[in-house]
């Protein structure tokens, strides 16, 4: 299973209020009623149109995709949600449940995670988005224009979720995302607003060129299937250009602490993930590299803060902005080797006015960017005057 990145988030999200989730993502039928070349990306697992991402898979059929979202929540087990993608102008095959239904292209969506946003401005479907979940935390310029504009409606979020207003909506779908298993009531509770909701399970996927794959998800509910695979297998090359790259020449192998300490524990992202695998590909050794979890693990400071005397880098320091900020929650912090060296990075560069953080919105789609800053960090000369997307140095 994998944690990694979301349950760095989740204590980012305090901050940034980030919804960590997407959606799934593949060819699949035409939405005119044909078939499409099937182009596969990456490194595939098995043959397929899903061929890194493990949380989900489509299968064609003549009359349908079908898609299957595989356990979609922290802690599920053997759960499957299996929905069935239909084109508007064909009929819905006889043994198909019609509250599995899914049709194509979806002309109406809310989104409850800025990650799906991203992936909807990738294939340049922002015009479809009439709800989301936090209004205040989202870096797409266009899409805060359109909330402005009221396009784009604020729906709440859990137990707060403003029902009546999603009737008025009425979305084709609403794509969401589960923290547990309590999670599996809210398909429920929104179908009997009418509406068909699925759960994104992309903040599970350990590999980083694994969630990037629910690209292909989007893709395939709005028609734009080569599109989307055009986005993903541009990834894919990026990426692995990278990590061969800093594979053949880095020197080297730097020791990486990630996250701060919240109230008193220190929450560790284990090492199955996807930060972890981050690290790996630019170069550089987690220090918890040898763990796995499919949750992040609570430790005590003072543990952190002695396997912390190892670290050459400080990455990810949540809500502190500086180095003052740092000391201020602990001022053993101020000891550590990374602190007194000044190698710390924050990955909250590109911040909107409002403060969305892309990211952990664009982030999710362009691991590459994410990859190939981690690497001019913790091996710049390898990429020499090189200015860094996503982090920035905390002084």
């Amino acid at each position: 299973m994998r944690c990694s990145l979301f349950f760095h988030a989740v204590l980012q999200r305090q901050l940034y209020a980030l919804i960590a989730v997407c959606f799934i993502s593949t060819l699949i039928i035409s939405c005119v009623g044909r078939k499409n070349d099937n182009v596969q990306s990456g490194t595939p697992k098995s043959e397929g149109i899903v061929t890194i991402a493990e949380r989900y898979s489509l299968n064609k059929t003549d009359s349908c995709t079908i898609l299957t979202i595989n356990d979609p929540w922290q802690g599920a087990a053997g759960i499957k949600h299996t929905y069935y993608l239909i084109n508007r102008n064909n009929e819905v095959p006889l043994k198909v449940d019609p509250s599995e239904v899914i049709y194509i292209p979806v002309q109406k969506i809310i989104c409850m995670s800025t990650t799906h946003l991203a992936m909807l401005a990738a294939l340049d479907e922002r015009h479809t988005i009439a709800g989301v979940s936090g209004t205040g935390y989202i870096f797409d310029e266009k899409i805060t224009a359109m909330i402005e504009a009221g396009l784009i409606n604020d729906i709440g979020y859990e137990s707060g979720l403003n029902n009546e207003l999603i009737i008025r909506i009425s979305p084709d779908l609403i794509m969401l995302y589960g923290i547990g298993s309590e999670s599996a009531a809210y398909i429920g509770k929104l179908r009997e607003l009418g509406t068909q909701a699925l759960f994104n399970a992309d903040y599970l996927e350990e590999d980083p060129l694994g969630k990037a794959e629910w690209i292909k998800l989007f893709g395939a509910l709005f028609c734009k299937e080569k599109m989307a695979d055009s986005i993903f297998t541009s990834v894919v090359a990026s990426y692995d250009q990278i990590k061969e790259y800093v594979k053949q020449n880095a020197g080297e192998i730097p020791d990486v602490l990630l996250g701060l300490p919240f109230r008193d524990a220190w929450y560790i992202s284990p090492g199955n993930s996807y930060i972890s695998r981050l690290i790996e590909d630019a170069g550089g050794s987690y220090l918890w590299h040898d763990t796995e979890s499919s949750v992040s693990m609570p430790y005590g400071l003072e543990d952190v803060f002695m396997r912390s005397l190892e670290a050459d880098y400080w990455l990810n320091t949540g809500i502190a902005g500086s180095k003052k900020e740092i000391a201020s929650i602990d001022q053993r912090l101020k000891n550590l080797p990374c602190f007194i060296n000044g190698n710390l990075y924050n990955n909250n560069k590109r911040i909107s006015p409002e403060g969305g953080n892309d990211y952990w919105e664009s982030g999710a789609l362009y691991p590459d960017l994410i990859l190939k800053d981690i690497a001019t960090i913790l091996h710049p000369e390898l990429f020499r005057n090189r200015e860094l997307y996503y982090y920035r140095k905390i002084e």
